[in-house]
């Protein structure tokens, strides 16, 4: 995804709407402070009466996958296929209905007043429409390189869609194994994604004098496997502990090891626009192992590898690109704003935090997780709203 300015947008339209990272990313950062403050509280028993469809636990399971990292997926990927395609992007009128759709989703999920097969069908409609746009622009000029991620996006509705045969049926089980399937899949996007983000960031940050070319065997073992665990999941296996599952989590372990070695440079350590990133994909690895040794039968919560994929690869790497991708497609220096590594660090902490001593003291792990989640995108709110609700600096387009 470049930083070049291109011309997506005219000064007629105002500057929230010009490309998709805009709404997008705006709208997922303040719902994930909102969503899990919302959560927190409730587990805490500080919400009295108030309880969204489903209830909180079931709210919570289905709001961060389909209504946080959807969102951030969806602004990521409108705005890279402008650069990927040389097409603009969607923008304007389509951009701001596209998040109209997005925003009255969430806002259904906590009002019942609205009828379960209007928000079923807006729930359903969101990605599949992010997935045409993103098709369109890629069909027009055969670029086939990207079509895996339109297919992603339709799995991620397809086990969308299974969430909600679940709540309706109120089947928790079917639920658990359709949000285990969802994180994987995320987990695939975040492979797919962060194999060409993090090379490419780390190579423009650095100023190195050649891209750190990917090794094919790697690329498949990464990608691969984690759809492999997405349909496992969907079949009720490894959501208990199973011991036929470790050598593969091992293997995968090890190979997003050797991936993140191969992007890293030691110059890394002084940019918190990368060492963010490199951290927060360094969390996968540590997930992925600590998944292994849970289905060995060591030691290890169920929870523990569970929330430090969720909370510190997939929201600390959310929280890192976007802190990246703004400054480029504004037109700013790509130098993060002074809080940030504050931000960057209360998601590392969150993660350990509720990983940690959750078994032993889970209200308190809860509570303080939540508080430094929040701290970390209420800082990122508080630097970039801004940004994204005023005009590029250098004049361009987007």
């Amino acid at each position: 995804m470049g930083d070049t300015a291109q011309a997506s947008g005219s000064s007629s339209t105002p500057p929230l709407w010009r490309l998709g990272f805009r709404p997008f990313f705006l709208g997922g950062a303040g719902f994930a402070v909102l969503a899990v403050a919302l959560w927190a509280s409730a587990y805490l028993g500080l919400v009295p009466v108030f309880a969204p469809r489903g209830g909180w636990l079931a709210w919570h399971m289905h709001e961060m996958p389909f209504g946080f990292v959807s969102a951030v997926i969806a602004g990521f990927l409108l705005t890279a296929v402008q650069a990927w395609t040389g097409s603009p992007g969607l923008r304007g009128r389509p951009l701001a209905a596209l998040f109209a759709l997005w925003l009255a989703v969430r806002v259904g999920w906590l009002w019942p007043g609205l009828p379960w097969p209007v928000l079923v069908a807006l729930e359903l409609a969101f990605l599949p429409a992010v997935a045409v746009r993103l098709g369109w622009q890629l069909v027009r000029v055969r670029q086939w390189r990207n079509y895996p991620l339109v297919a992603l996006l339709l799995l991620l509705t397809l086990v969308d869609a299974l969430t909600l045969r679940a709540l309706a049926a109120g089947d928790f089980e079917l639920l658990r194994r359709a949000v285990w399937a969802a994180l994987w899949l995320i987990g695939t996007v975040i492979a797919v994604v962060g194999g060409r983000v993090i090379p490419f960031f780390t190579e423009r940050g650095l100023h190195l004098p050649a891209p750190i070319a990917p090794r094919r065997w790697l690329e498949v073992l990464a990608h691969g496997s984690l759809p492999l665990l997405a349909m496992l999941a969907l079949l009720g296996v490894g959501l208990t502990p199973d011991m036929r599952l470790a050598p593969l989590l091992l293997l995968l372990g090890v190979g997003h090891t050797l991936r993140l070695a191969r992007w890293f440079r030691r110059g890394v350590l002084r940019v918190p626009l990368l060492w963010s990133l490199h951290l927060a994909y360094a969390w996968l690895v540590v997930a992925l192992l600590a998944f292994a040794a849970w289905h060995l039968g060591l030691p290890v919560p169920g929870s523990a590898p569970l929330h430090v994929f969720t909370i510190g690869t997939v929201g600390g790497l959310i929280l890192a690109m976007m802190a990246r991708v703004i400054l480029g497609h504004t037109g700013r220096p790509l130098q993060a704003p002074a809080v940030m590594p504050v931000a960057f660090g209360a998601i590392v902490l969150a993660a350990a935090v509720r990983a940690g001593p959750a078994a032993v003291a889970p209200r308190l792990a809860v509570a303080l997780a939540a508080t430094l989640w929040c701290l970390g995108f209420g800082l990122f709110l508080w630097r970039y709203a801004p940004m994204l609700i005023r005009p590029r600096v250098d004049g361009g387009g987007g």
